[in-house]
């Protein structure tokens, strides 16, 4: 027997419970090694239907579930760390359900110190004898989901064995002015006490939040209802909890894709730039910001010279690199003002924003034509390569009022710099 144990108490032998027979409510003791009632006083056989206690100790109970069973267990686990367990039971004597209100001890039973536990069989509680209100007691002990009574102060009253062995490595009591057993369970106890103070004032309520199990942090649903203690009629709040971990972490598995695949369709996989699906996705809010009192939107259309040479000479590594470099340096010149895209093959477009008039637009493609020309330092090759590039320009509304009229403007702007000599910048006409 586990050293975890030796604190219960030890009952050898029949003579050591022979007081509780001067005790006229109830009283069996049940060992749960052998699955059998060790012992039972005289009301506890009138309870069952028998005369006398060997018909007890060899009631057979080979019908009994696996479920029966480990509830049967928590009980005992719950009453060894709390001393006490109360809470209804449904038993079935002379083959007919009878639902009572049961008080637990553990104990160490006969030689072998088998675990046992002392029930004490308090009082009746009244469900009627309508089918149905067995069924729901029944439903709510062999249940998967999570559920529990709560005094206002966070108090457990009555649990079933799926929340007993969820919450089993949390203390039931001892716990300071402003935290309780309901407020422990949760990863932020913050949360907890403005879940319970929102539970009692709305009388009920539905949250998700994040939990403290024995099976490690869990992402719980929690609902929360006004009821009242069967016996004593007090205000209580009853929980039920619902596992919604796998749920939460598919959807997250779900966004997360959603965004890997926004990355693709809307950013360049060479560059790292929006691409120009991004750039059509913005078309209406683009022409909104245009069409404003402060609005504007110019389009360069840019087209790289010379880079089919370092392609073909370097290879298409070096070409990347070369498109990565140029597409960082435009970035970093028109972030304030605008944005870069890369259409595809050497080609990109700029849009700007905003108040600009001929004068700035062209500073600004002055400024990308000297950034451009810069050399840049191929790894792979170890060489150094220069390239230039060809601008067209065109503005809203003069030259179009959408992207795809302003962009054919700008690129067919950017197509007679390339006839008249290349590197320069010219406006649509």
């Amino acid at each position: 027997m586990s050293t975890e144990y030796d604190h219960l108490m030890h009952l050898s032998d029949h003579s050591q419970v022979e007081l509780f027979e001067l005790i006229p409510d109830v009283v069996w003791i049940f060992d749960l090694d052998k699955h059998g009632w060790w012992w039972g006083n005289s009301a506890s056989l009138k309870f069952w239907g028998l005369t006398t206690l060997d018909e007890l100790i060899n009631k057979d109970l080979s019908g009994d579930t696996q479920g029966a069973k480990d509830r049967t267990a928590q009980t005992f686990e719950l009453a060894v760390k709390n001393g006490l367990t109360i809470d209804p039971w449904t038993t079935y004597p002379n083959g007919k359900p009878k639902t009572i209100y049961m008080r637990h001890r553990a104990a160490l039973v006969g030689p072998e110190k088998h675990r046992a536990i002392i029930a004490f069989v308090n009082e009746e509680v009244n469900l009627g004898e309508t089918p149905e209100n067995l069924l729901l007691v029944e439903a709510m002990r062999y249940t998967s989901v999570l559920v529990t009574s709560f005094t206002f102060a966070g108090e457990p009253i009555v649990e079933n064995p799926a929340a007993t062995e969820a919450y089993k490595h949390l203390s039931r009591d001892g716990f300071a002015e402003d935290k309780s057993f309901f407020t422990a369970r949760f990863v932020d106890e913050a949360e907890g006490q403005r879940v319970l103070a929102q539970a009692i004032h709305d009388k009920g309520g539905q949250w998700t939040c994040e939990v403290n199990t024995s099976q490690g942090i869990k992402k719980h649903t929690l609902d929360l209802r006004m009821t009242r203690h069967p016996l004593t009629g007090e205000f209580l709040l009853l929980m039920s909890e619902y596992d919604v971990t796998q749920l939460h972490e598919a959807l997250d598995t779900a966004e997360k894709a959603q965004h890997q695949l926004r990355q693709m369709a809307h950013y360049d996989a060479v560059t790292s730039i929006p691409s120009m699906h991004y750039m059509l996705a913005k078309e209406r809010e683009l022409i909104a910001q245009a069409e404003s009192e402060k609005g504007g939107l110019a389009i360069l259309y840019l087209d790289l010279d010379g880079f089919k040479d370092i392609n073909d000479s370097y290879g298409h590594d070096a070409g990347n690199q070369v498109l990565k470099c140029i597409a960082e340096r435009i970035d970093r010149l028109v972030r304030n003002v605008g944005q870069v895209v890369r259409i595809g093959g050497d080609e990109f477009l700029i849009w700007l924003e905003g108040k600009l008039d001929d004068e700035a637009i062209e500073d600004v493609a002055q400024s990308v034509l000297a950034a451009v020309q810069q050399g840049i330092e191929l790894s792979c090759a170890e060489t150094s390569v220069c390239v230039t590039t060809s601008i067209g320009v065109a503005r809203y509304p003069e030259h179009g009022k959408n992207l795809e009229a302003l962009i054919q403007a700008a690129d067919s702007a950017m197509y007679q710099v390339k006839k008249s000599g290349k590197a320069a910048v010219a406006k649509h006409s």
